[in-house]
C-alpha cells in the first residue's frame, strides 16, 4: 500500500479563536468546524451528518458544539455524539498543529477533478465560440459555476458578475445586437432566473441569439414546493424558442449543440435548466460537442420572380428611397453601394439610427416619431421605397401607401402589418448584390443629394435655434446632443435607454459610424446601462462604449455602476436628470390625465460614481457640457456625466 501523504494548511492566527468557541475555516476546499476547547483545538468536518447544517456557526454549550440548524450535539474535539447515538452519526475528524506562525490543519492530498456534466457542456458551449457569461453564482449553480470556473482558467471563457439577473439578460442582450453571436446569462433557480425574463423577451422582440442557463432544485424535490422551486420550464415557455431541463441521461453535449444552434438560426432565446445534482454528476468519458457540420451557410437567394419584379419596379423608379432598419446593420457597406447606384436618400428605423453616417451625402437620419424631419421628407416624396431589414413598427412610421419593395430573411415578416407590393424573401447581402448586378447602368433616377443638404441645413439651423432656449430649469435636449455629437468618437458604440431623453437622442444626436443600442420593440426602462456592459465584454478593448438614460432608467440598476467599476469598465454614461419619468408625464398631459407620481427622489447621482470609485461629474450650466464630457471620455473607467435637464425643453 501507498501511503497517504498529508498536506497542512494554515487556517487561522495564534489568537484567532478565543476559548469555548467554534469557527469555519477551509483548508484547501475543505470546510472545518475549527473549535477550541479545554485549552486545545478540534477540527471537524463542518457538515452535520443530519441536515447539512455548518457545525461552524453553531456554539459550544455545556460541554459540547451544537449545530445551529437543529440543535444537534457534538464532542468539540472528537466529534462524537454524546450518550447512546449511534457511532455512524459521529463527525470526521482531522489533525491539528498548534505552530508559532498559527493554527494548522493536516488533509490527505485532494484528489483529481472528475469530469462532470457540467464540464461536457461548458466545453460544448465554449466549443461554439460562446466566450461571455454574465450572472450571479449562487446555491443552485454551483456546480455549472465550477465549470465554468475552469473554462475561465484556461482563458476560454470571460465571466461577469453582475447585481441583479436582469442586468444580465439585458447585457447578454446588447451583446447579441451588436455581434450576431450568443452570450450567456446564469442564474439559480427560482427568483434569479424569473429575473432574467425582462432581458430575454428583449431579445426575443429584437431578433437577438441569446442564451439563459438556470439552476434548479434537485430533481428529487421537484414538485414539492421545495425552497426557491419554480417551474422554469412553464415560466420560459413563452419567452424561450427552445427550452429544456438536463436530465441524468441526457445526451449533454448534443442538449447544449442545440441550444446554441436554436439562438443562432432563429436569432431567439435559447434555455437549458439544470438541476442541482445533475450539475455534478460525473461525466468522465462523455466528449463535447462543437459546430462543426452542424450549420448551413445563410446566404439563401430570393425567389426568381420576386428578384424580378423587384428589379422591374426599380428601373421604372426616378425617386427611390432606401429604408434600413436593425435587421441590415451587419450588410451596410453593399447597401450604401446599391444607394450610391440609384441616387437614393438612406433613411433608417430608429433601431437603425447609426447605420449611415448622418455626413453621408445621402445619409437622411432616423425616420418616425423619433426621427428628423429630413428623412420624412424624403419618404414623402419617394415614388418607390426599398426597405431592408426593418420590422414596420407604428414608431417608425413607413406609410403603406407608397409602393413598396421589402426585402427580409424572415418570410413571416414579409407584409407582416399591410400588404407590400414586392415582398422579397432572401438574405440581405444577396438580395442587394444581385439588385446591384442586374440594375447597373439599368436606372435614370434623379439626383437627390442636394436636396438632401439643402433639407439638413434647415434642420441643422432649427436644431441651433432651440440651443438657445432656456427657461431656468435646466439645460435642453438639443445642447447636451449637440455636444455628444461634437466629442463621442466616431467609432463609439452608444447605449440608449427610453423616455425623452431617447426620443431627442434620435432626433438632434447626429451619428457618424457609432453603433447603437436601445430596447427596441420592448422597450424596456433600465436598458442602457447593462447593455453598456455587454457592449464592452463585446468590443470594449477596441471602442468607446457610451450610454445615454434619464433618471428614472439608471435608477433601475444603479447598483451595476460597482460592476463596471469591479471589471473596469470604459464606460461613459450621459445622464440626463430631470427628477421625473418625463416621458409619462408628457403623456398624462397628453392624455388629459393628471399628472401623477411621475416625480423621483433622487440623490447626487455624481457623487454616487465617486462614491463607487468612478467619476461622477455634475452639470448645471450649457457652458460646462463639453468640458465635462471630454473628461468623461478620457477616464479610464466608468465615468458618469450628471446633466440637470429640463423635461419640457426636450
Amino acid at each position: 500500500m501507498s501511503e497517504v501523504t498529508t498536506q497542512w494548511y494554515r487556517v487561522l492566527a495564534l489568537d484567532e479563536l478565543p476559548e469555548g468557541r467554534v469557527k469555519t475555516v477551509v483548508a484547501g476546499h475543505k470546510s472545518i468546524a475549527l473549535t477550541h476547547y479545554q485549552g486545545q483545538y478540534g477540527a471537524l468536518d463542518n457538515r452535520c451528518p443530519h441536515q447539512g447544517g455548518p457545525l461552524g456557526e453553531g456554539s459550544i454549550e455545556n460541554g459540547f458544539l451544537r449545530c445551529p440548524w437543529h440543535g444537534w450535539d457534538y464532542c468539540p474535539l472528537t466529534g462524537a455524539p454524546p450518550g447512546d447515538l449511534e457511532v455512524d452519526d459521529a463527525l470526521d475528524t482531522f489533525p491539528v498543529e498548534v505552530r508559532a506562525d498559527g493554527i494548522y490543519v493536516g488533509l490527505a492530498g485532494e484528489p483529481p477533478h472528475v469530469r462532470t456534466v457540467s464540464d461536457v457542456m461548458v466545453e460544448t458551449m465554449v466549443n461554439w465560440g460562446v466566450t461571455h457569461v454574465f450572472g450571479m453564482v449562487g446555491h443552485s449553480n454551483l456546480g455549472l459555476a465550477d465549470a465554468m470556473r475552469r473554462q475561465e482558467s484556461q482563458g476560454n471563457l470571460s465571466y461577469i458578475g453582475i447585481r441583479h439577473e436582469g442586468a444580465a439578460a439585458f447585457a447578454a442582450s446588447a451583446y447579441a445586437k451588436l455581434t450576431g453571436k450568443p452570450a450567456a446569462c446564469l442564474s439559480i433557480a427560482g427568483p434569479g432566473a424569473t429575473n432574467l425574463l425582462t432581458g430575454m423577451w428583449d431579445a426575443k422582440v429584437d431578433r437577438a441569439p441569446i442564451l439563459a442557463l438556470t439552476g434548479q432544485v434537485n430533481s428529487q424535490v421537484l414538485g414539492t414546493g421545495n425552497f426557491q422551486e419554480c417551474d422554469l420550464a412553464a415560466a420560459f415557455g413563452g419567452v424561450a424558442a427552445w427550452s429544456q431541463t438536463v436530465l441524468g441521461h441526457s445526451k449533454h453535449g448534443e442538449l447544449m449543440t442545440l441550444a446554441i444552434k436554436h439562438a443562432l438560426l432563429k436569432r431567439d432565446v435559447a434555455h437549458l435548466i439544470f438541476p442541482d445534482e445533475i450539475q455534478v454528476q460525473a461525466a468522465v468519458d462523455v466528449p463535447a460537442s462543437n459546430p462543426v457540420g452542424r450549420l448551413t451557410p445563410l446566404q439563401i437567394a430570393p425567389p426568381p420572380e420576386s428578384l424580378q419584379r423587384a428589379i422591374d419596379k426599380l428601373k421604372q423608379s426616378r425617386r427611390p428611397v432606401i429604408i434600413v432598419g436593425h435587421g441590415a446593420r451587419f450588410n451596410m457597406p453593399a447597401v450604401i453601394a446599391l444607394a450610391e447606384s440609384l441616387g437614393a436618400p438612406v433613411l433608417t428605423t430608429f433601431k437603425g439610427k447609426g447605420l449611415i453616417s448622418d455626413q453621408h451625402p445621402l445619409g437622411c437620419g432616423v425616420l418616425g416619431r423619433s426621427g428628423t424631419p429630413i428623412a420624412s421628407w424624403f419618404m414623402n416624396e419617394a415614388d418607390v421605397l426599398l426597405v431592408f431589414g426593418a420590422s414596420f413598427s407604428n414608431h417608425t412610421g413607413i406609410y403603406p401607401g407608397k409602393p413598396i419593395i421589402q426585402v427580409d430573411f424572415d418570410p413571416m415578416a414579409l407584409g407582416k402589418f399591410h400588404p407590400v407590393e414586392v415582398p422579397v424573401w432572401g438574405e440581405i447581402s444577396i438580395v442587394v448584390d444581385q439588385l446591384q448586378s442586374a440594375l447597373a447602368g439599368q436606372v435614370e433616377t434623379e439626383d437627390q443629394r442636394s436636396q438632401i443638404a439643402e433639407r439638413w441645413a434647415i434642420w441643422r439651423a432649427e436644431k441651433s435655434r432651440r440651443e438657445i432656449d432656456n427657461r431656468g430649469k435646466g439645460l435642453n435636449s438639443a445642447s447636451i446632443f449637440a455636444a455628444m455629437t461634437r466629442h463621442v468618437p466616431a467609432n463609439a458604440v452608444i447605449a440608449v435607454d427610453v423616455g425623452n431623453n431617447t426620443y431627442s437622442f434620435g432626433r438632434y444626436f447626429e451619428c457618424q459610424s457609432q453603433s447603437v443600442l436601445m430596447s427596441g420593440y420592448l422597450g424596456s426602462i433600465g436598458f442602457a446601462f447593462p447593455a453598456a456592459m455587454g457592449a464592452w465584454a463585446a468590443v470594449g478593448q477596441e471602442r468607446p462604449i457610451v450610454s445615454v438614460s434619464g433618471d428614472g432608467g439608471l435608477g433601475q440598476y444603479l447598483a451595476e455602476f460597482t460592476t463596471a467599476v469591479k471589471y473596469g469598465m470604459n464606460i461613459t454614461h450621459i445622464l440626463l436628470n430631470n427628477s421625473q419619468l418625463g416621458k409619462i408625464s408628457k403623456e398624462q398631459r397628453a392624455g388629459e390625465w393628471d399628472v401623477w407620481q411621475t416625480s423621483l427622489h433622487n440623490p447626487d447621482f455624481s457623487k454616487y460614481a465617486d462614491n463607487c470609485g468612478g467619476l461622477g461629474i455634475r452639470v448645471t450650466q450649457k457652458e460646462e457640457l463639453d468640458g465635462a464630457i471630454t473628461r468623461a471620455l478620457a477616464h479610464s473607467g466608468p465615468a458618469l456625466v450628471e446633466i440637470i435637464a429640463d423635461p419640457d425643453l426636450i
